[in-house]
């Protein structure tokens, strides 16, 4: 069986967690609809998969443990699928399956359309090279890129994920962090502090798929925020 040298979340070796730590305050901003126009199927359901993980985190615990299976040492052998060859193997699995069955529930997150423009902006600018990392081809850091359709206040993150191209396997890759000493990505998700999310997905030069997700306590939509 041909044996693919690559890491099981892609790349994570760059931490995808900017974060800014400012006090947090609650999010005044208005609600979006559950289910919004401008986002795809797959968008929708990766801002789903962050909700379950973080409303029902021991659930989520479970999804790992069945994954956790298929390890080999520090390979992942998925049947049919090519062997992937990660840097921690399953105990960065058991870690994290740990870590969610002490979290306790958070509440949902809510997707902000300036968000999702702002991380599409990233995918544009970065899935037609071999780049990777958060800096933009045009200079911009994430949060000059949210900031272009509205204010975040409180702190804020990005995360991004190389190579998945299934909501739960992009969410999963995040949380158990291989090969990422801080578990960044993770503390992302599980930042209690954190009330609003956006969300893009697209295609990568490099790893074929690509998805970016900005988190901010508070987020103030610019008005007609246009699609």
């Amino acid at each position: 069986m041909k044996i693919k040298r690559n890491y099981l979340s892609i790349l994570l070796i760059f931490n995808a967690l900017t974060s800014f730590t400012t006090p947090h305050s609650p999010d005044k901003s208005p609600n979006v609809e559950d289910k919004p126009a401008y986002l795809t199927g797959l968008e929708l359901e990766v801002i789903d998969e962050l909700n379950l993980a973080r409303t029902q985190p021991k659930v989520y615990a479970d999804f790992l443990a069945s994954y956790s299976v298929y390890f080999v040492g520090n390979e992942l052998h998925e049947p049919g699928k090519t062997i992937l060859v990660t840097r921690e193997g399953k105990s960065a699995v058991n870690e994290a399956i740990k870590f969610l069955k002490n979290q306790k529930p958070l509440t949902k997150l809510t997707v902000s359309k300036g968000m999702c423009k702002g991380a599409n902006d990233m995918v544009k600018m970065q899935g037609a090279t071999t780049e990777t990392g958060h800096l933009g081809r045009d200079g911009s850091t994430f949060s000059d890129r949210i900031n272009r359709y509205g204010t975040w206040s409180g702190s804020s993150s990005e995360n991004i994920d190389y190579g998945n191209n299934s909501a739960r396997r992009i969410v999963m890759a995040l949380i158990i962090d291989d090969g990422v000493a801080s578990r960044g990505h993770r503390k992302s998700i599980f930042e209690p502090g954190f009330r609003r999310v956006g969300v893009a997905f697209g295609s990568h030069k490099t790893y074929n798929y690509m998805c970016v997700i900005e988190y901010a306590v508070s987020y103030t939509e610019k008005v007609a925020v246009k699609q």
